[in-house]
Parts: C-alpha cells; sequence; structure tokens
C-alpha cells in the first residue's frame, strides 16, 4: 500500500499544507491551549516550542505495539518538550526538562531516510504535536527523496481538530493516547482542561481520516486507528467512560492497547493517589469493561478469566 502523502506530494497539495500549518506558528493554535505566540519569531509557548524542531533521540524501536515493530523496527523520533504537564510522565527528562538537540527540517527529513534504509517499517513521530509544521516540511522533502514507509502519529490525545484535519493523507496511523475521560484528573496530573473533549473531537476525525486498523500479510500496521489507554491507579482515569466512548462513538473494531505499565514517576509521589501501581484486580477490572462493550482489538483479553 503506498502511503497518501506521495499522492499529495505529485499533485502539490503538500506544499498547500505546509503553508497553512506554518501559517498557525504565527499566533500558534497547533493545540487546544491556542498560546497565540508568534513562534516564527521564537516566541514560546506552554509547549516550549519555538521555530526550531528539538529532537531527543532517533532510532529504530522494538518497545511499540507489535504492530508497528514487527522483526525490524519502528523508526521512532522523540521530539523534545510537550504540549501535555503530565506529573508521572516515565519521559520527564525529555517532555519536562526539554533534552534534546536543534535539528533542522532538513536533517529530520535525513533521519526519516535512514531509518527507511536500515529496514524500518514505519516512521514514528512522538510527541509531534507542536511541531507538526515543521515535520510535515519533513515528510515532504524525505518523499522527494524516496520515502516510502507509513508515518505514524504518537500523540499524548491533547489535539486540536483543526490541526488533525491538516494532516489528512498526511498521516497513514494515528496512534493518539486517550488518558481520562474525568475532567478534575486531567487537570490534577497533566494541566489539561477539556481533555476528554478535545481528545475526543480529534479521535473522531483520526478515525474519520484512516479508518480501523489495517494491517499486511506480515500482520504489520499499514493504515488506521491504534488507541492507547493507560490504567491508572484507584481509577482516576475513568476507564470505563473511555472504553464506551471508542466502543459507541468510534468503533468496536477499534484497535486499543489497555496497557499496565504505570508506575509513579517525577512528581507522582506528590500525590498519595497515583504514587503506586495499579493492582492486578484494577487491571483485569479495566479489560473486562472493554470486552463487555464489544472490543477485542489490542488489548490481552486472553489473561482475564471469564
Amino acid at each position: 500500500m503506498e502511503p497518501s502523502y506521495l499522492r499529495l506530494l505529485r499533485g502539490g497539495e503538500l506544499d498547500h499544507r505546509i503553508d497553512e500549518l506554518y501559517s498557525i506558528l504565527k499566533a500558534c493554535s497547533l493545540c487546544p491551549r491556542k498560546c497565540a505566540k508568534n513562534r516564527l519569531r521564537g516566541e514560546k509557548g506552554y509547549c516550549s516550542g519555538g521555530k526550531d524542531v528539538v529532537v531527543s533521540a532517533i532510532h529504530p524501536h522494538f518497545g511499540e505495539e507489535q504492530v508497528l515493530v514487527g522483526k525490524r523496527g519502528s523508526g521512532t523520533i522523540f521530539l523534545t518538550n510537550c504540549n501535555l504537564g503530565c506529573i508521572y510522565c516515565q519521559n520527564y527528562d525529555i517532555s519536562h526538562l526539554g533534552e534534546g538537540k536543534v535539528m533542522s527540517s532538513e536533517e529530520v527529513a535525513s533521519a526519516m531516510l535512514k531509518l527507511q534504509d536500515v529496514g524500518c517499517h514505519n516512521i514514528n513521530l512522538v510527541t509531534p504535536t507542536h511541531f507538526v509544521p515543521q515535520l510535515v516540511k519533513s515528510i515532504r522533502i524525505a518523499a522527494e527523496a524516496g520515502l516510502r514507509i507509513p508515518i505514524v502519529y504518537n500523540c499524548g490525545g491533547y489535539e486540536s481538530v483543526e490541526t488533525i484535519r491538516l494532516l489528512e493523507d498526511i498521516v497513514d496511523i494515528y496512534m493518539p493516547d486517550i488518558k481520562y475521560s474525568r475532567e478534575e484528573s486531567a487537570i490534577r496530573y497533566s494541566n489539561a482542561p477539556h481533555y476528554f473533549e478535545f481528545c475526543c473531537q480529534a479521535v473522531k476525525e483520526m478515525h474519520q481520516q484512516v479508518g480501523n486498523l489495517t494491517v499486511d500479510t506480515e500482520g504489520i500496521a499499514q493504515r488506521g486507528l491504534l488507541i492507547r489507554h493507560l490504567v491508572l491507579p484507584a481509577d482516576v482515569a475513568g476507564s470505563k467512560d473511555i472504553l464506551s466512548f471508542i466502543a459507541h462513538e468510534v468503533s468496536p473494531q477499534a484497535y486499543v492497547n489497555i496497557m499496565s505499565q504505570y508506575r509513579p514517576m517525577y512528581r507522582a509521589k506528590d500525590y498519595e493517589e497515583i504514587n503506586r501501581r495499579p493492582y492486578p484486580e484494577e487491571y483485569r477490572k479495566v479489560i473486562s469493561w472493554a470486552l463487555d462493550l464489544g472490543l477485542r482489538r489490542g488489548f490481552p483479553g486472553r489473561l482475564l478469566s471469564r
């Protein structure tokens, strides 16, 4: 399956999208925070992103979902900083402390081509929200030079639907988190007002663009939506409402990775209710909710005794 960004490249639409996206940086509204900073002049908003892309790491990654990793890895580009403020972030050195280096769009494009050359199945843009214009420019440069593998948009879910619409037929695989359905938790743990509202709008738009996840004959994802949900202690996330939204408003065939690997990191020790790992029975309860709602793809339902 040919990535759809190649069609946009041939028709000239990719250049038009890049122009539209860069115009947003004049008074930035890439994400729901709408900081309105002129990033083209170096002003920085909540995400600390300015005019230039900052990258913390680039390499084949084997710790992602198997449908992305396959045998040769997912070609991950880890972007520095974030538009969320998660107090338990496992990558806080990148997202909060800003570890990384400035790279030009040409350098990022070259890195994409190198990841393809070593056999990676896709280009996995990790935390891309605040650098969308620059990354799309890199995709165009790389596509002109021979990039032919799917683009994965691996985000935290706090997205502007207007920005996501500009990514139609550029992104092949959307991989958003859905972190919370509870407003108080979104504010308390991620400083993200109206998180669930914005996330639901964005996820529905993502699904409208790419549909349910499809894989090739080797089981490698080619196009579609892959949702992640991290189970938090004491169900502070509101997992049942998240799963109900997916089953009823996205698709019962949606691919949902229900993750159990939460552990208290960064500043989580300051919040007693999440200063522990989820109990096994808490995780099993979330799996049970998913199965009851008719969801079956992406999570280990076989681990639940029914």
